[in-house]
């Protein structure tokens, strides 16, 4: 009863600090509302700038005389910034790869380590060769609002329509693709924890080569390619739906196929398998919320000092709650207070903000948050109960509170109705799902899917890589 009694105390408190956030709401409500309105009109006029800007563009005989003219600092400044954003999306690889290592046991941390060194080189190729250009087909005349032809990009950079203000007010192609190219990457390293610890590593290089090649750029023409999500008023500013939902949904479908990890259900309980490292998964966290101002202070696609600053703090509001939502409810649910439903928390909150970060107020950023953070508490436990796998929540926190967020945009702001947002996170979420199971169902199949149970047990480091992460501790415990 004592212990009871402590955890109770323990959960009310956190409960207290997130209803006090909850009883703030009226008094930012008339704020929050004036900060949409800003908020949004300031994307509406950036588009009508870009267009009056690139519509005036002068034609410029070569670079040095597009140097010396009067746009050309603020062109360099905004371009800086995109690139900046793009290291930090990068860095979110450093992240996704400690997160799941230190959430998975160290017998499979080359594995994990591995895969994400391979999906964030793949990743930029594949969108190289094929993804770019048919995520972002322009005028193309294969693009049908569905589904776009792509090609290896082949620009020169002496060609002043690619490199000066001609393309874009505010940055190069180059630019362009290389923040999109870190995106692209993004969506497969989600299904990358999912599958963590039992699937076979050859088998997943070529699922996750055609995922991020050829299937994640066909939903996101939907909407940033200005296809039929796009006439329809579907708003996803920086990706709850089309980077993340879409990784989440992938990775159920890839899950599905491979099925949980040995004696994780036994005799109708369920086993924990604990992560070997929770400094790398807390420290993998911190590094993802830092690169989240890259992911969503970047898709402002300029250095505007009033969109990327309110920007930066929806997004980290939503952040906080996120954590204090999930810390309150994971603490009544389980009787302690866990860290890994924390950071997930933390997660779930970053997610949730991505798709209205520029449109949704400060006290709904908060909402967005908060809500996340208890639905990825509920998710993953429901998940672990029907006996789908996912080591790390990646189906938690991107799948479910990507859809979340999408649909929160309807509800906190006035970017887009409720029903269009729906609409676009089930498409986005259906099609991933189809099109992973297909992918997953076709590696096992040919290749097959899942390593032995000899090699699962002994661990993946050693069986697909021949290397231990930890030679020295693993040698002194034999």
């Amino acid at each position: 009863m004592k212990l009871w009694s402590q955890s109770m105390t323990g959960a009310l408190k956190m409960i207290g600090i997130f209803a006090l956030l909850a009883l703030l709401t009226p008094v930012f409500a008339q704020e929050a509302a004036d900060a949409v309105a800003p908020a949004v009109e300031a994307v509406s006029e950036t588009a009508a700038a870009v267009t009056d800007v690139a519509d005036e563009a002068p034609a410029y005989a070569d670079y040095d005389a597009f140097a010396a003219s009067p746009g050309f600092a603020l062109f360099t400044v905004n371009n800086l910034w995109l690139l900046i954003s793009a290291a930090l999306v990068f860095i979110m690889h450093l992240g996704f790869s400690t997160v799941e290592s230190g959430l998975c046991q160290s017998k499979n941390t080359v594995n994990i380590l591995f895969k994400n060194v391979f999906i964030v080189c793949i990743g930029l190729l594949g969108y190289a060769f094929w993804g770019f250009n048919s995520m972002y087909p322009g005028d193309a005349w294969t693009f049908n609002g569905l589904f776009a032809m792509g090609s290896w990009f082949g620009v020169s950079n002496d060609d002043m329509s690619k490199v000066t203000d001609l393309y874009n007010p505010a940055y190069t192609w180059w630019t362009d693709f290389i923040f999109q190219g870190m995106f692209a990457a993004t969506a497969a390293t989600i299904v990358s924890g999912a599958v963590a610890e039992r699937i076979k590593l050859g088998s997943f290089m070529v699922y996750a080569a055609l995922l991020v090649t050829f299937i994640y750029p066909i939903t996101g023409s939907w909407q940033w390619g200005g296809g039929w999500l796009a006439e329809k008023g579907f708003y996803d500013f920086a990706g709850s739906t089309l980077v993340h939902a879409f990784g989440g949904f992938a990775a159920l479908a890839a899950v599905l196929v491979l099925g949980p990890r040995l004696g994780k259900y036994r005799d109708g309980k369920i086993i924990p398998k604990l992560g070997h490292s929770m400094p790398l998964a807390t420290i993998g966290v911190f590094l993802l919320w830092l690169g989240w101002f890259g992911f969503n202070g970047g898709s402002v696609l300029s250095a505007d000092p009033r969109g990327v600053s309110y920007v930066f703090v929806t997004t980290s509001l939503a952040a906080a709650a996120g954590a204090l939502a999930s810390i309150a409810t994971s603490w009544m649910l389980l009787k302690k207070p866990d860290l890994s439903m924390a950071l997930n928390g933390i997660l779930a909150g970053l997610v949730g903000i991505t798709a209205g970060a520029d449109s949704i107020g400060m006290a709904g950023s908060i909402w967005v948050g908060g809500i996340a953070g208890i639905l990825v508490v509920f998710a993953i436990i429901f998940f672990d109960k029907i006996k789908i796998d996912d080591p790390v929540g990646a189906i938690s926190v991107h799948g479910v509170c990507g859809v979340w967020g999408t649909v929160a945009v309807g509800l906190f702001s006035d970017a887009a109705p409720v029903g269009i947002q729906i609409l676009g996170a089930l498409s986005v979420g259906i099609f991933a799902f189809v099109a992973s199971l297909i992918l997953a169902l076709i590696c096992k199949a040919i290749m097959g899917w899942r390593v032995s149970a000899e090699e699962e047990t002994e661990g993946l480091d050693a069986g697909e890589h021949g290397a231990e992460a930890y030679p020295d501790f693993t040698a002194a415990h034999k």
